[in-house]
């Protein structure tokens, strides 16, 4: 038992963080956009597909995804909470993109690459990678497929955005310094109580419930203004290296022909998804005074964090691409574990 314990994990678990490390490091060093978690991804699912043997133990993957959550509601804040009421023609056409984008990704993926239901949904959902992966591990779906439909939705809109609003690019002086970093009485405080939540929301057999209740916490507590939890980066940025050491050990059940054959159907939905939001982004551009590039990047299905960085280096208006992006990311959070539910079923408890 000692035995086999040491070498699936004792001896398995360095190699696929060293792995993962020196992925987002590599990435960190090429100036490449969300660093940290793709270039771990990468690194661990080349590695993995190579047949190096990696592992992610579930209580590190526990503790990441409450992690992951806390860091999330980092980007919820007072200000640009009190503002998503200023964009209300922009904010009811959001959903409607939202639901098009999604019913784009899973009608490819579904009905023309033949994934199943519950794999075609969670590849097809927009952003928010971290929370579909986290709802997808308490379904038992298809990780994987998922990993690459998400994966290369995220890689290839981090690539091309930039291009497609280099009409309005720029830099925004000390605009990345906005947050400031909570003082340690305040995580001391809040790091507990976004565990709790966690707690509640797994014993309630909440989907992600890890995430979702840590979310929930952070969210409310930076959105009160009362009480500010911002982790350093360098209790963040071991959460991304993990989550995406977590992501390329799932290509472990995947061969590497396999992994192609995914390749094709993904950058089809993809295509298909991305133009719902260039076709909201052009309606929304042409209703209100918006700019086409700032627009698309609020409607783009990418990640919250992700987007608002590109916001401010594209010289476009932050706060705006922030509450759409959040807002998206709250009303998924909010409504997809009912969606789930009432589409596949509640999830088994996990013993």
């Amino acid at each position: 038992m000692n035995s086999a314990f040491f070498n699936s994990t004792l001896t398995r678990l360095p190699v696929t963080i060293l792995l993962a490390a020196l992925g987002g490091g590599t990435f960190y060093l090429m100036g490449l956009p969300a660093a940290w978690l793709s270039g771990a991804m990468v690194f661990v699912a080349a590695a993995t597909l190579a047949g190096v043997p990696t592992i992610m133990p579930d209580p590190l993957r526990d503790a990441l995804f409450v992690g992951i959550g806390v860091s999330m509601g980092a980007g919820v804040r007072p200000d640009v909470v009190e503002r998503i009421g200023d964009w209300p023609i922009s904010m009811a056409l959001l959903l409607v993109v939202v639901v098009c984008v999604t019913l784009a990704g899973y009608a490819v993926l579904h009905f023309g690459a033949k994934w199943s239901k519950e794999t075609a949904f969670f590849g097809a959902i927009p952003g928010t990678l971290s929370y579909v992966i986290a709802l997808a591990t308490d379904r038992g779906a298809d990780l994987p497929r998922i990993a690459s439909s998400q994966s290369l939705r995220l890689f290839v809109l981090v690539a091309i955005l930039p291009f497609a609003v280099v009409s309005t690019s720029g830099t925004l002086e000390g605009e990345t310094g906005l947050l400031q970093v909570s003082s340690w009485f305040e995580i001391m405080i809040g790091l507990p109580l976004c565990l709790l939540a966690s707690l509640i929301a797994l014993k309630l057999n909440v989907p992600g419930g890890l995430m979702t209740g840590a979310f929930f916490m952070s969210a409310g507590l930076n959105a009160s203004g009362a009480w500010t939890l911002i982790l350093p980066d360098y209790m963040v940025l071991p959460c991304f290296v993990l989550m995406g050491a977590m992501i390329g050990c799932r290509f472990g059940s995947m061969t590497f022909r396999q992994f192609v054959s995914v390749l094709g159907a993904s950058v089809a939905a993809f295509s298909a998804a991305f133009l719902m939001s260039i076709l909201g982004a052009l309606a929304i551009s042409s209703l209100v005074d918006i700019p086409f590039g700032q627009a698309l990047l609020a409607y783009a299905p990418g990640g919250l964090e992700v987007m608002t960085l590109l916001a401010f280096m594209l010289d476009l208006d932050p706060a705006f691409v922030a509450a759409h992006q959040i807002a998206r990311f709250t009303g998924m959070v909010l409504l997809l574990p009912l969606i789930t539910g009432l589409v596949f079923g509640r999830a088994k408890p996990r013993s």
